[in-house]
């Protein structure tokens, strides 16, 4: 219960100090320093992430950062066992991006506002039109120069079962050719989902994969980069 009551009031107070970080942000975009904007949001979401995983109690070991290309962006492409995936990646994976993310996140005060700026895309998987501008909006964030990170799975498997991936979650790179960087998040589940959504310190590793490059991949092929992606994924598991 301890540690609980810690996570949630460590993430209030910080989620509190990075709003009062914000204007930084507005004020680096009216002297014209876009580059600095987005290194900017990258430093405030990454210590935050970190910050919030140390009051969590866990240890996170991670392999293969050699693996991510160094000046490229790239399509991040992670399985989703829990809630504490999205800090472990933005803690420990020191590379600017943004999340294909849900819309219910847009409640989110402030984290919201954060999100937007660190090129995240809401998707309303409910709404067909809506998902196909989301994806639109993804290419154009990538074409842009940032990284982005989706959870083919849709969800949280809430265990250390992989799911399926969602039909088409990687047709985004049919129309923009970055790098895939298959990324293996283990035991996160075990932090908060396993405990009736208490936390509970604990261990996760991180695996990042060599970067897949898609242009050898046509439309009709994509399920079979869906498959290779999957497989990659799964490896980094065990």
């Amino acid at each position: 219960m301890f540690r609980t009551f810690l996570f949630f009031f460590s993430f209030f107070i910080l989620t509190l100090i990075t709003g009062l970080l914000l204007p930084v942000w507005h004020i680096l975009g009216l002297a014209g320093f876009k580059k600095a904007q987005r290194k900017y949001s990258h430093y405030v979401s990454h210590y935050w992430a970190r910050a919030l995983v140390l009051a969590a109690g866990i240890r996170v070991t991670v392999k293969g950062l050699e693996n991510i290309p160094r000046d490229d962006a790239v399509l991040f492409v992670s399985n989703h066992q829990g809630n504490f995936d999205i800090p472990i990646l933005l803690g420990y994976i020191n590379k600017p991006k943004g999340f294909l993310a849900k819309i219910e996140l847009v409640k989110l005060p402030v984290i919201h506002s954060w999100m937007q700026k660190m090129g995240c895309v809401f998707i309303d998987r409910k709404n067909l039109r809506q998902s196909v501008k989301a994806v639109q909006k993804c290419v154009e964030v990538l074409k842009g120069g940032q990284s982005m990170v989706i959870f083919p799975e849709g969800t949280r498997s809430k265990g250390a079962e992989m799911g399926e991936f969602k039909k088409g979650s990687l047709r985004l790179v049919e129309k923009v050719d970055v790098p895939i960087v298959p990324v293996s998040i283990n035991g996160t589940y075990r932090i908060m989902e396993a405990n009736n959504n208490r936390i509970k310190p604990g261990e996760v590793t991180v695996a990042v994969s060599p970067p897949i490059y898609p242009g050898g991949f046509s439309g009709e092929e994509t399920g079979d980069l869906n498959s290779l992606v999957r497989e990659r994924i799964a490896a980094g598991l065990n």
